[in-house]
């Protein structure tokens, strides 16, 4: 699967293209356990069970990763994530944002099926990890909703609330039985999400930010959302 970003943390921003094989989803990666508890309940309420493990590592598809401005999604149950996309290539690893992108009703069936059904939207703009490394926790995500006219923000806090991806990427190593650090080449991780702001619901549009506040600059995406209807 390629995509194409704008590399934007240097004096000089450049392309960067990216041809990815693999794609990690770590689920329940809380940092607290209670945010957790908050992240399951709000879940529950949606009949989706327990995680065996936390965090957990499911494996999607690549080429569900997607550039375009609008996707389109089966029924009007589905609800966007945002999340901080590390990504490595040429053995470096790299920062941006996806939304996972998730069939609520297919949900309660199953968590690891669900994450497989909706195209995960990914931004166009990235960062060096290593320029954002030293002051992970500091970073700020946030997501917003459009509803009737307005728009509101459904989910905000710092990555302080998440385990740091320096963790999931050990983690998931450890549960591939891969020795070494980070990821391996040509993989990308979404690094988990934060609870929705008055619960999960869904939108026509979806906005991310990642905002750096130590560096007075972030990563954006946007995208629409076209609900195709359901038949038999």
């Amino acid at each position: 699967m390629n995509l194409s970003f704008q590399l934007v943390d240097t004096a000089s921003p450049r392309p960067l293209s990216v041809e990815l094989d693999s794609l990690v989803i770590a689920g329940w990666a809380g940092r607290d356990l209670v945010a957790i508890e908050k992240h399951v309940a709000e879940l529950a309420a949606l009949g989706v069970g327990r995680p065996s493990a936390i965090p957990l590592y499911y494996r999607v598809a690549v080429t569900q990763l997607t550039q375009a401005p609008r996707i389109q999604v089966l029924g009007a149950h589905t609800s966007g994530e945002a999340e901080v996309f590390v990504f490595q290539t040429a053995g470096e690893l790299f920062v941006s944002l996806v939304s996972d992108h998730t069939d609520r009703q297919v949900e309660a069936q199953g968590v690891a099926l669900s994450k497989q059904v909706c195209a995960k939207p990914v931004g166009s703009s990235a960062w060096r990890y290593a320029d954002v490394e030293g002051h992970w926790d500091d970073l700020i995500l946030r997501s917003s909703i459009e509803e009737g006219d307005a728009t509101t923000v459904y989910q905000e806090g710092s990555l302080a609330e998440l385990k740091p991806a320096s963790d999931l990427l050990a983690g998931y190593r450890r549960s591939m039985g891969l020795l070494g650090t980070g990821l391996p080449d040509r993989t990308a991780m979404s690094c988990g999400t934060l609870a929705a702001i008055g619960g999960i619901r869904p939108a026509r549009s979806f906005a991310m930010e990642l905002v750096d506040p130590h560096r007075r600059c972030s990563l954006r995406h946007d995208y629409l959302i076209e609900v195709l209807p359901v038949v038999a």
